[in-house]
């Protein structure tokens, strides 16, 4: 059973994510595309969970299975797609764990989702705050259940999903997205 922890924003995540993301670009090879920073703690002062979540794209995700003992190196273990389809699932840290890599390849859905969803947050720093302060009450009321902590969460992260996506619809000249940042 895993302790939930959220803290207060972190200067030290970003300069982490860039750290891993170079090395896992490596790892990737000619099949990167793009690294980028995301979940809460990619949002400046944003409440998180201190675990770095990492969205890498890809040129063909069958090719990433080939690429597991390389990543894993690197201290991760891998899970397949974890329930989503199209996703490679790995994570760092076993029961402490630091960091969730999600691996999608060019062009599929969830990437667009997450990247609004951080972006959204970034600029919209009321609902984040909403979000954080969601976060630290649902730790406090379920300190040893994840479980209960994540469904709490669930219907606030549909609704900003929602809002997310019609911003990021809204939004000019996205393509640097996609690029190696």
């Amino acid at each position: 059973m895993r302790n939930v922890q959220v803290v207060e924003d972190d200067f030290k995540w970003e300069g982490r994510f860039q750290k891993e993301r170079d090395r896992l670009q490596d790892a990737f090879g000619s099949e990167w595309i793009a690294g980028h920073h995301i979940g809460s703690t990619a949002v400046p002062r944003l409440a998180a969970k201190p675990i770095l979540d990492i969205l890498i794209v890809v040129r063909d995700i069958e090719r990433v299975d080939a690429l597991v003992e390389k990543i894993e190196a690197l201290g991760y273990q891998s899970w397949g797609e974890y329930g989503i389809p199209g996703r490679r699932y790995f994570n760092k840290g076993g029961d402490r764990r630091t960091h969730h890599l999600h691996v999608f390849a060019q062009g599929h859905p969830d990437i667009k989702r997450h990247l609004a969803f951080r972006d959204f947050l970034i600029h919209h720093p009321t609902e984040a705050e909403q979000y954080g302060e969601l976060k630290k009450e649902l730790a406090k009321r379920f300190p040893t259940d994840i479980g209960a902590y994540m469904d709490g969460k669930d219907g606030l992260i549909k609704e900003l999903e929602k809002k997310a996506l019609e911003w990021w619809g809204l939004m000019d000249n996205k393509s640097h997205y996609f690029s190696n940042r």
